[in-house]
Parts: structure tokens; C-alpha cells; sequence
């Protein structure tokens, strides 16, 4: 498993943007109104994963043992955080892109254009925490494995 690349979050939101949109398009009248705090969740999640990170980092820094299997999977944690966030960073956009326009026209737009805000920096919040995640679970510069082998005999 690589760590997450830029290129991946970008088309993931780029995905959600255009998918999102077009959603937006066919069937905003449809929808209830967003509620206020719907991307408040990720908000949450961003914050207990920058919780672990700076854990992971200070136990790495004080050179303590950690588990494998628990920094593998903080990584797969990370790295499905860094995705969805990106996708619903995208999904927000949409919303944000076809509200904003109609804000004057339609009553319910701007109630929902204050929702969407809300997911933009809560869903952007959860992609940065996550990639700190990645980067705090990485292996220290000078660690055992890079330092050359010690002769024998």
C-alpha cells in the first residue's frame, strides 16, 4: 500500500463535484432542505483522527514500541478518510456551486448554502487530518532499517 497521492484526492472530488452537480441539477426541488450541521460529522471524525496522530507521533518520537498492525491500520484509517473527505469535499462544492448562483432566487438556497459551507470546511478539515494521520504513521528519518549493518566478527 502507497501513501495517498494528491492526484488521487483530486479526481475523487472531481468525481463527487460532477456527480453531485448533476444531481443538483435534475432534482434540487425535490430534496428537503439541508440540514445545517449534516457535515458536522466529519468534522468530528477529523478531529479524532488528528487526536491519534499526534499520539502516534509523540509515541514514535519517544522512541516507543507500537504495534504494527495498529499503525498499518491508522495508514488504511488515514487513507479512506483522505478519499471520502475528498469526495464529499467535491459533493459539497456542487452543492455550494449550484446554491450560490440561485441564492437570490430561491428561498430554500440560502438556508442550504450555509449547509454546504458547513460540509466544505467540515469535509476539508477531515481530508487535512487525515493525511497528517499518514504522514505521523510514516518511518522516522534514521531509523534501524535505513542504518547500514554493523560488521560481525
Amino acid at each position: 500500500m502507497h501513501f495517498t497521492r494528491p492526484r488521487e484526492l483530486a479526481v475523487a472530488a472531481l468525481i463527487g463535484l460532477v456527480l453531485a452537480y448533476l444531481l443538483f441539477q435534475a432534482a434540487y426541488g425535490s430534496f428537503p432542505a439541508l440540514p445545517l450541521f449534516a457535515g458536522v460529522t466529519l468534522f468530528v471524525l477529523a478531529l479524532c483522527e488528528a487526536v491519534l496522530a499526534f499520539i502516534i507521533r509523540s509515541r514514535i518520537k519517544e522512541g516507543r514500541v507500537l504495534a504494527a498492525i495498529s499503525v498499518a491500520r491508522s495508514v488504511a484509517l488515514g487513507k479512506a478518510s483522505s478519499l471520502a473527505g475528498s469526495v464529499m469535499t467535491g459533493v459539497w462544492l456542487a452543492a455550494f456551486a449550484y446554491l450560490f448562483p440561485r441564492r437570490d432566487e430561491l428561498l430554500a438556497a440560502a438556508g442550504d448554502l450555509r449547509s454546504a459551507t458547513v460540509g466544505i470546511v467540515s469535509s476539508a478539515a477531515l481530508v487535512a487530518a487525515a493525511l497528517w494521520l499518514e504522514h505521523c504513521c510514516r518511518t522516522p528519518e534514521g531509523s534501524d532499517r535505513d542504518r547500514d549493518p554493523e560488521p560481525t566478527g
